[in-house]
């Protein structure tokens, strides 16, 4: 699982990289050469896809999405665990749902022979992709509900969490 985090990581570093350096070097080559690097918004789009799509099940798996915590303090720990488990359960669905959207979408953009206007790169494989990273999310969440089924990386009670640190 640390391989794939690294990857994932590390896939989403270079592409924000990419980014960075095409859009420096665009506003260099606009200012000082007076021409537009041709494709720089098509690229960076791409660039962007990449990052979003491969960060999504890191994000998910370090808990970093937004989250409406207030009352986890108050709710009973089982009642907690079985809004955990339905609430990474529904996520499951959804992102799997998704998936399976942009799934059929590259199908049909493959079919098409969609490209991009200006440099021509083919559009089914950026969307192919991002539909795999889907279902790496949704398997992420997946993992969670199980865990949260069952009690485990549940969130303690300040009580609870000082009376095991003493």
């Amino acid at each position: 699982m640390k391989r794939l985090t690294t990857l994932f990581t590390a896939v989403a570093a270079i592409a924000l990289f990419a980014m960075m350096l095409l859009t420096f070097a665009d506003v260099f080559s606009r200012k000082f050469l007076t021409n537009s690097i041709t494709g720089a918004v098509e690229l960076t789009e791409l660039f962007m896809l990449v990052m979003i799509f491969f960060a999504l099940p890191l994000a998910s798996m370090a808990g970093e999405h937004i989250v409406f915590d207030l009352l986890d303090k108050a709710l009973p720990r089982m009642l907690l665990r079985w809004q955990q488990t339905l609430s990474h359960g529904l996520t499951t669905a959804i992102f799997g749902g998704a998936a399976w959207v942009v799934w059929e979408r590259a199908q049909r953009t493959a079919e098409y022979g969609d490209t991009t206007s200006a440099l021509e790169i083919k559009i089914a494989p950026f969307q192919t992709l991002a539909s795999v990273m889907l279902v790496v999310t949704a398997l992420v969440h997946g993992v969670l509900a199980w865990r949260a089924a069952r009690g485990a990386d549940l969130p303690q009670h300040d009580e609870t969490a000082a009376r095991e640190a003493s």
